[in-house]
């Protein structure tokens, strides 16, 4: 990552961006499925064209080390990596950009800073990746209410801020693994770590997190840990939350530390209160983390089906079996197309076990005994592997996994020609599952047709449960350039009013952020909320910890 230049407007690093014959390819197909669709290119603007307006505030002679002012710095920390971020800023719209970035060195710092920011009243914004899908780091403030010289009342997008200023308070420079424990194989890690430098420093024990999300390049561990992140894996130890030992957060009123346990009943878990809790609460500088054997044997296949609702049976079967495999992504029709080059009437199931223990062969067999009791074939055998590095797949299976890691790229390059490529997901239990995909497409559907624009919906499995999976929703539509931002935020509202309505979560591992609040103000009971305040005012007193989300 050294060696390369983070992209200031869109996903990832601008080396690798797509270009050449991927991006010929990726057009062509999104030609073949949207014929008529306005693919011109759109450049994204400089960063000093931008016009950043000076910073609000100063940090005090103490900090001022710390702090960056630089326009680069600042419309980085602007904006997470949603559709609607990579439109603002291709149409130079960085309006909420921080007035500063602030790096900490260490959690006296940390302590430091929270104490200028509640006597100055600036707002305090955690940042750690800045993959944030839900606008959960941008500067994004509430607003006062006001008049202008006329006493007209001012649209809220024009007041002025109950804040006096913000800062994004980077992370990144608290990077190492400070402690490993091989006999409990658990290891005290900081928060700033991004995913490959934290496997990089585990390697030598042959230990490993195996918590590998999308964003595993360029995300970091606090970050997972504030938003209840998911993981690649489709079962079994996938949440963050399941991986968590102890947590270590300063608080502006002071610094909690969980005791080290595999697990306790002595009242509410501290560690369940900050998870999730998205910056509201504290700042998360470390955390013991429970740990893994790298694995040593893998399986993997994909499997073809003619018919959706026996695919959904068999992945149900499957989720039920106890047998627990590491990837269980069904995908319908659409997405297998579209994502894994797979021509089907039913949709592809990709599979995948793995053990640092044992073979895993016995486990693909009984799992492929399933598969084939509800009509699913496999164009090519499953194949088996014995070594602590990733081997690559096979067929569809690896076709979906490179896919999947290019996704985010692909979608900026769709973005800057005028293409609403986003996602959406949720959770329900098996019973609700297609009364919840038919309501939902058919939502998203009228929603695309209702802001002028064509385009298909896709839906995968990205996780699964004995009692429910976690369904993955994919827009591709052919938007109007210059309008594409408000046509998605139509989409958007459509196919949430759906996964409300139907009884589903408003998100499954994107977190709420600012985006997501109005349905998740619904899905929280009343005495929850009312709590979360109590425990917002009693831990930070003065408001000032990333305002807006959560409550």
């Amino acid at each position: 990552m050294a060696t390369k230049t983070r992209s200031w407007w869109g996903w990832g690093n601008v080396e690798d961006a797509v270009v050449g014959a991927e991006l010929d390819a990726l057009t062509a197909r999104v030609a073949a499925v949207l014929p008529g669709a306005d693919l011109t290119p759109h450049e994204p603007p400089s960063v000093e064209s931008l016009g950043l307006p000076e910073p609000r505030v100063s940090a005090p002679d103490s900090l001022a080390a710390l702090a960056s002012a630089d326009p680069a710095d600042r419309a980085a920390h602007a904006h997470g990596q949603a559709f609607r971020d990579v439109i603002r800023n291709l149409l130079g719209d960085v309006r909420d950009a921080p007035d500063l970035v602030v790096r900490p060195r260490g959690e006296d710092d940390i302590v430091d800073v929270l104490d200028w920011a509640a006597g100055a009243n600036v707002a305090v914004i955690p940042f750690g990746g800045g993959t944030s899908v839900v606008g959960g780091v941008e500067p994004r403030l509430p607003h006062r209410s006001s008049t202008d010289s006329a006493g007209t009342h001012r649209d809220s997008s024009w007041t002025a801020s109950e804040f006096e200023g913000a800062i994004s308070l980077d992370l990144g420079t608290l990077d190492r693994v400070s402690e490993i424990d091989r006999t409990s194989r658990a290891a005290r890690i900081q928060a700033g770590v991004f995913g490959p430098a934290l496997e990089d420093q585990l390697r030598g024990a042959d230990l490993t997190l195996r918590h590998f999300p999308q964003s595993f390049e360029f995300s970091t561990l606090g970050g997972w840990l504030a938003t209840r992140a998911g993981g690649h894996f489709a079962t079994l130890y996938t949440h963050i939350d399941d991986l968590v030992e102890s947590m270590r957060v300063v608080t502006p009123t002071g610094i909690s530390e969980s005791r080290r346990l595999p697990g306790s009943g002595a009242g509410p878990s501290p560690d369940r209160m900050f998870l999730g809790s998205e910056g509201i609460l504290g700042i998360i500088t470390e955390a013991w983390m429970r740990l893994q054997d790298r694995p040593r044997w893998r399986a993997t296949a994909s499997a073809h089906f003619d018919d959706y609702a026996k695919a959904v049976a068999a992945t149900r079967a499957i989720a039920q079996s106890g047998l627990h495999p590491s990837n269980c992504r069904l995908l319908d029709p659409a997405e297998a197309f579209l994502n894994a080059g797979a021509a089907t009437s039913g949709g592809v199931l990709v599979l995948g076990f793995e053990s640092a223990d044992h073979p895993t062969r016995t486990w693909m067999e009984r799992a492929l005994e399933l598969v084939a009791e509800h009509g699913g074939i496999l164009p090519e055998p499953a194949r088996y592997t014995e070594s602590t590095a990733r081997q690559p797949g096979s067929g569809a299976a690896d076709t979906w996994r490179s896919s999947f890691l290019r996704m985010p790229y692909q979608r900026d390059a769709l973005a800057a020609r005028s293409m609403i490529t986003e996602t959406f997901e949720t959770a329900c239990t098996w019973d609700k599952f297609d009364d919840l995909k038919a309501s939902v497409t058919e939502a998203a559907n009228a929603a695309i047709r209702s802001v002028g624009a064509t385009g298909v919906v896709t839906c995968r499995f990205t996780h699964v449960y004995p009692d429910g999976p976690a369904p993955y929703f994919g827009i591709y539509a052919a938007g109007r350039w210059g309008s594409t931002l408000a046509q998605w935020d139509d989409i958007k509202a459509a196919v949430s009013e759906a996964l409300s309505a139907a009884g589903a979560t408003i998100t499954h591992h994107h977190a709420v952020g600012r985006d997501h609040r109005p349905w998740y103000d619904r899905q929280r009971p009343d005495p929850f909320a009312n709590a979360l305040r109590a425990a917002k005012s009693a831990l930070d007193p003065a408001g000032i910890l990333n305002p807006g989300v959560l409550i």
